[in-house]
């Protein structure tokens, strides 16, 4: 979640891989599910949903697809029932690790979670332990060809964006968690292409590392993002130029 351009660029370029790879289906099936579940299967009404939709559009999900997962959310179709929760862990360096998931048995999540962590030189910890580290934050991101940094800034500064930043090929969009619907709104009035738009943790601050470390901060941040039932990653970690060379 920081600021580096060329490690930004590796994130998308990565989402975009495991997109053709089919693993984000499942991650999106379950966002569709729980947002039309707490916010109704009108999207028109429901900002969560609509944002969900938008994100299973850009992946080529098929309508029918999108159509059950709405209605499995709603209730007019069985379905399994998923809960939302965050874990929290530290691995090498003293990185602190927040994880989203959307689960239908957190009595198998958390110790699957604990035993990547483990495997990769890390723990699963406590309440509390890593969320002090990081700001909820609305986090909206572009491709720089879908709009100029003018115009992003005119639309998205007038309703409540906190900062812009450009990363790679990529626009970053941060909003404080109140004003996150009301700037995703202003976008999409404004016929703005957004890729991707959620709420999620930012670290105040980075800790770059590579060598050995870095590389198993790598491998665990790839575990945990691979597993059926996490939704997104947010750590402190960057890694340093040398490990974003091997990266690329």
């Amino acid at each position: 979640m920081s600021g580096h351009s060329k490690w930004s660029t590796i994130r998308h370029r990565k989402g975009a891989q495991d997109a053709k790879r089919g693993k984000i289906f499942t991650k999106v099936i379950k966002e569709i599910t729980i947002a039309a579940r707490d916010g109704g299967g009108d999207a028109a009404a429901n900002p969560r949903l609509r944002r969900a939709l938008d994100l299973a559009r850009s992946q080529n999900m098929p309508a029918d697809n999108i159509q059950r997962a709405i209605k499995r959310g709603t209730g007019e179709l069985e379905g399994i029932s998923y809960e939302e929760l965050t874990y929290e862990g530290v691995a090498g360096g003293g990185v602190l690790f927040v994880v989203q998931s959307l689960t239908d048995n957190r009595n198998r999540t958390a110790p699957e979670l604990r035993k990547i962590f483990d495997k990769h030189a890390g723990q699963l910890s406590t309440s509390g332990s890593a969320l002090w580290a990081f700001d909820e934050r609305g986090i909206i991101d572009l491709a720089e060809a879908s709009v100029s940094e003018e115009r992003l800034f005119e639309v998205a500064a007038s309703a409540g964006a906190e900062d812009i930043t450009q990363e790679g090929e990529h626009f970053r969009v941060l909003t404080p968690k109140e004003a996150f619907d009301a700037v995703s709104e202003a976008l999409e009035t404004a016929h703005i292409e957004v890729e991707e738009a959620r709420l999620g943790w930012v670290p105040k601050t980075v800790k770059q590392l590579g060598g050995d470390e870095g590389r198993r901060l790598l491998a665990l941040l790839d575990a945990l993002e691979n597993h059926d039932d996490v939704q997104a990653v947010f750590s402190e970690f960057e890694p340093d130029d040398t490990l974003l060379d091997d990266a690329s």
